[in-house]
């Protein structure tokens, strides 16, 4: 069985009760003993309650935007508060991958709810013999296909945003919204 909550104005520990005894049956003693209970109550919460608001799924939606600046988590745009807790929690993994093309859709998964088509230009290979043909092809590039029901109403300024800050920093991009219903490539 657990405890009620404590109201917000009330101590856990009130000083009344820990008075000595010469002092709990002076009236202004108590009095003052409730007044300092009040100034320190919230202090005190907040003190017991300290590692929730270090936790992404526990902490106040307002203090999860200033954790989310400690990560470096991408929250510019995200209105939903439980992605911004996921984006939150997700964040140095989300940069350990950074650079790479799992990385990158799993940015775009997380902003946009879309798993985005990643076709780069790269490519590593090893021969046995010297000389070898090289892997990928030789101009650099980047391209990143999403479908959505409606391409016309999607933000396609924000995702290339997004790639911009998530691709590696030498490679050139382009992006392109389609139709989900489209066959192009």
């Amino acid at each position: 069985m657990t405890s009620p909550p404590v109201p917000p104005s009330a101590s856990a520990y009130p000083l009344r009760d820990q008075l000595p005894g010469v002092y709990a049956e002076d009236g202004f003693a108590g009095v003052f003993a409730d007044g300092l209970d009040t100034m320190q109550a919230p202090v005190l919460n907040v003190l017991d309650c300290l590692d929730a608001y270090f936790r992404p799924g526990l902490a106040p939606a307002d203090f999860l935007d200033w954790i989310g600046g400690w990560v470096g988590a991408e929250l510019d745009g995200l209105a939903s508060e439980s992605v911004r807790r996921e984006a939150v929690g997700t964040a140095m993994a989300l940069h350990r991958r950074r650079g790479t093309a799992h990385g990158l859709a799993a940015a775009i998964r997380l902003a946009f709810g879309v798993t985005p088509e990643i076709a780069e230009s790269g490519g590593a290979t090893w021969s046995a013999r010297p000389r070898g043909p090289f892997p990928g092809d030789p101009r650099p590039g980047l391209r990143v296909v999403v479908r959505v029901a409606d391409p016309a109403a999607f933000d396609t300024h924000r995702l290339e945003t997004l790639v911009a800050a998530a691709r590696p920093a030498h490679l050139p991009f382009t992006v392109v919204v389609l139709d989900e219903r489209s066959d192009e490539r």
